[in-house]
């Protein structure tokens, strides 16, 4: 009996030790919960860039601006693999199961890197490799799931990081060429050409918020090249590529991309902060699906935080009676002049604003429409 009874016990420790060291990750330091510092020095020395041989010269134009600006922006672009730990049952040692890859590009020379949301999402460990082959384990400074980016920063020296040329994304034309470098497959530094296709396209965020103004071409753009650049044809910015529409999972030809006037606008906020600072006028807004289903457009506030911007202007959300019956409160219309149909618009609207910035807002309350104005206030 006292055996079968150790023999029981030794089994659950077994069981328990084996669910907790291989099914759960160890609780080891990750990088995206932020803190810290990056490790100094890299895990692979850099190797002597190669020698570039001379263009051939009958070289047309268009292949030759091609060409110079795949060579300057390769200097910039990074590949990004992220990996999972787990803890070996017998030896209790950690070891590193790759979980997946991407590109990235260098931001400035402090050591930023740029790439995808979705492609550090699912790593307990991040590693950077530049295009002179040096290694480096990478910190997670800032995540903005909302908008797919992400930012990372390694212990580079200076002289490894060249930073690219940022464009801008308000000026751009459908049928502008433009060229995607990254890292498809794991392969080396990968040049696609084409032209813009569409500007202004919505795009479905991991956090399944839309985001907007993205940029559509059709640049072949495979797995791997997730948080690479999209330059124009002078080799500035535009956008980061984020996305493909492909029923293989193969480019289709429709590519997409954050546009570089979003990446600009973030990027400060999520190296201070560790992420976006969100706008805001301290309400609880109701589901779209309750407006969708009664019929009512516009955002429902569901409730007013005390003291916030909502409140001292005098804002309501639902309450009850005393019966038990819920009462419709204020409702959001617009947003500046600008009708406001779901609560993705009337958060947008704010981003758009600003904290600080002063807006106007349309309101609706039984069969009575009034303007109130608030200031944006950031929210925790």
């Amino acid at each position: 009996m006292a055996r079968r009874g150790g023999g029981l016990g030794t089994l659950v420790v077994l069981v328990i030790g084996f669910v907790l060291g291989q099914i759960a990750p160890p609780v080891l330091p990750s990088p995206l919960g932020g803190g810290g510092t990056p490790v100094a020095g890299p895990r692979v020395a850099a190797v002597p860039m190669p020698t570039l041989p001379p263009l051939p010269p009958d070289l047309g134009e268009g292949e030759r601006r091609d060409i110079e600006v795949f060579r300057r922006a390769s200097a910039s672009v990074a590949y990004i693999t992220t990996v999972a730990l787990r803890r070996d049952f017998f030896s209790m040692d950690v070891f590193e199961i790759p979980s997946g890859s991407g590109s990235g590009f260098v931001w400035d020379r402090e050591g930023h890197i740029v790439t995808n949301f979705h492609v550090v999402s699912e790593g307990q460990a991040v590693r950077v490799t530049l295009a002179d082959q040096s290694e480096w384990d990478a910190r997670v400074v800032g995540l903005a799931p909302d908008k797919d980016l992400a930012v990372l920063r390694i212990a580079a020296e200076p002289s490894h990081l060249v930073p690219l040329p940022v464009g801008s994304s308000s000026n751009l034309a459908v049928g502008q060429r433009v060229l995607a470098i990254g890292n498809p497959f794991g392969l080396d530094h990968t040049l696609t050409t084409g032209v813009l296709s569409a500007l202004g396209r919505e795009l479905k965020s991991p956090s399944g918020r839309v985001i907007r103004d993205v940029l559509q071409t059709d640049a072949a753009i495979n797995p791997g090249n997730s948080g690479g650049p999209l330059l124009d044809s002078s080799g500035r910015l535009i956008g980061v590529n984020t996305a493909i529409y492909s029923p293989s999972g193969a480019s289709a030809g429709i590519g997409f991309a954050i546009p570089v006037d979003t990446v600009k606008a973030l990027l400060p906020q999520l190296i201070a902060y560790g992420k976006p600072v969100q706008p805001g006028i301290g309400i609880v807004p109701l589901a779209d699906y309750w407006a969708s289903r009664f019929g009512i457009e516009g955002v429902i506030i569901r409730s007013v935080s005390d003291g916030s911007p909502a409140a001292r202007a005098g804002l309501e959300g639902l309450r009850m009676t005393r019966t038990g019956r819920v009462v419709l409160g204020d409702v959001i219309t617009a947003v500046n002049g600008t009708r406001v149909r779901r609560v993705d618009d009337l958060l947008h609207a704010f981003e758009a604003a600003g904290v600080s910035a002063r807006v106007r807002l349309s309101v609706r309350r039984d069969d009575d429409t009034r303007e109130v104005a608030v200031t944006l206030v950031a929210l925790d």
